[in-house]
């Protein structure tokens, strides 16, 4: 009997960490919602995880999307990803409307020393008004930006695929 204990609260704890592993971290979390708030102008939206599978799009195994509703009405999509930069990652949130045009983008979390250049509404504003009928290249249509060459280049290339899943997700009749 105390063995089949220590097995559920073992299967328990496993069973936790798995679907906490699918979450995205609070404060992350938080900073999204808040300028999700800010964009769609609205108070106490449900954000509804939105399953991505994997095998047809191009993710990272830690980004999240979500449908964002307000009184049960559709208002858009976040999108919570992971970019590498120099020597980490950045943790960066895409805003789509409901018609999959890019409302905003944004740097939530930078980890470097240099490079946090590119979390400037200046610079992140040239992502906005895209769609999936867009292909985005760097030093073109998207300024380059001295000293954070890699995370510049690293957030055009992270937008692109982006706005690729969400041509993939369209053809599939997910979205």
């Amino acid at each position: 009997m105390f063995g089949s204990k220590k097995k559920k609260y073992f299967l328990l704890g496993v069973v936790f960490v798995v679907l906490s592993a699918y979450t995205p971290p609070n404060k992350l979390l938080k900073k999204a919602i808040k300028e999700i708030e800010k964009s769609f102008v609205v108070k106490d939206v449900k954000l509804k995880v939105f399953p991505l599978n994997d095998q047809q799009i191009d993710i990272h195994k830690s980004d999240q999307f979500f449908k964002i509703e307000k009184d049960n009405q559709l208002l858009g999509y976040a999108y919570l990803g992971k970019a590498p930069s120099k020597t980490d990652e950045f943790d960066y949130l895409i805003l789509i409307d409901k018609y999959f045009i890019i409302k905003k983008t944004k740097v939530l979390i930078y980890r470097e020393d240099y490079g946090g250049e590119i979390g400037s509404k200046r610079w992140l504003k040239q992502f906005i008004g895209k769609s999936n009928r867009d292909t985005l290249k760097y030093e073109k249509d998207i300024m380059a930006i001295s000293g954070a060459t890699i995370s510049a280049r690293s957030m055009t290339i992270a937008v692109n695929t982006f706005l690729k899943n969400i041509t993939i997700l369209k053809e599939n009749k997910i979205l």
